[in-house]
């Protein structure tokens, strides 16, 4: 499996809510199987925006602000690093994700920078 993939978590106001022993059960479940297939490299899930940071640099001038960020409707909730022959192995496994059912996924292939290519 040569292909690398980034897994983002999205909360998302219109997913469905599971309680807390099937989200559990569910995401035991992805873990077996993305185990047993040889896809999981590295994941985690992250903190609410209330802890989050905004960087951004202007004209050479740092801008650090804290969150929460109202102009967003959905939150990370965490990411996973996948490996795969193709995005559709991929998207296919996150089917089994809660993330799934309870918000959204998106799934990124990983490429390498410009100056990095062969």
């Amino acid at each position: 499996m040569s292909n690398r993939y980034l897994v983002i978590h999205m909360t998302d106001p219109t997913g469905t809510d599971i309680p807390r022993d099937e989200d559990q059960r569910m995401l035991e479940g992805w873990l077996a199987e993305g185990e047993k297939k040889g896809m999981l490299q590295s994941g985690a899930p992250t903190a609410p925006a209330d802890q989050a940071k905004s960087v951004v640099v202007r004209e050479g001038r740092a801008l650090i602000t804290d969150g929460p960020f109202p102009e967003f409707t959905e939150w990370f909730a965490g990411y996973d690093i996948i490996s795969a022959e193709s995005i559709d192995d991929v998207a296919a496994l996150m089917t089994q994700h809660p993330t799934a059912i309870a918000g959204r996924v998106y799934v990124l292939p990983l490429v390498k920078l410009p100056w990095d290519e062969d």
